[in-house]
C-alpha cells in the first residue's frame, strides 16, 4: 500500500536530490500510487516521434518525465522557503 502523498498538482516545489536539484517548478501530475510527481522542466527527456503520414517531417518532443516524491520539497509560492503547514503532520 502507498503512502499518503503530501505533495498535490499546483503545488511549487524544489528538487533536493538527482541530476536536477536546486531547480523549482509547478507539480503538473501526481501518481500517488508510484509516488512520483512530474515537475514542469525538471528531468525533460527527449522523444523522436517519426513521421506519420507521407510528406510529414519527423520530430523531437520534450517533456517532463516524473520524479520520486522524495526527492522534492513543498515551497512557500510567496517566498521561495519551506513550507510549514498541517499536511506534513497528518
Amino acid at each position: 500500500m502507498a503512502t499518503k502523498l503530501l505533495i498535490k498538482r499546483g503545488d511549487v516545489v524544489a528538487v533536493i536530490a538527482g541530476k536536477d536539484k536546486g531547480k523549482s517548478g509547478k507539480v503538473l501530475q501526481t501518481f500517488p500510487q508510484l509516488n512520483r510527481v512530474v515537475v514542469e522542466g525538471v528531468n525533460v527527456c527527449k522523444r523522436h516521434m517519426r513521421a506519420r503520414r507521407q510528406g510529414e517531417k519527423g520530430q523531437t518532443v520534450e517533456f517532463a518525465m516524473p520524479i520520486h516524491a522524495s526527492n522534492v520539497m513543498p515551497l512557500d509560492a510567496s517566498e521561495k522557503k519551506r513550507r510549514h503547514d498541517d499536511r506534513e503532520n497528518a
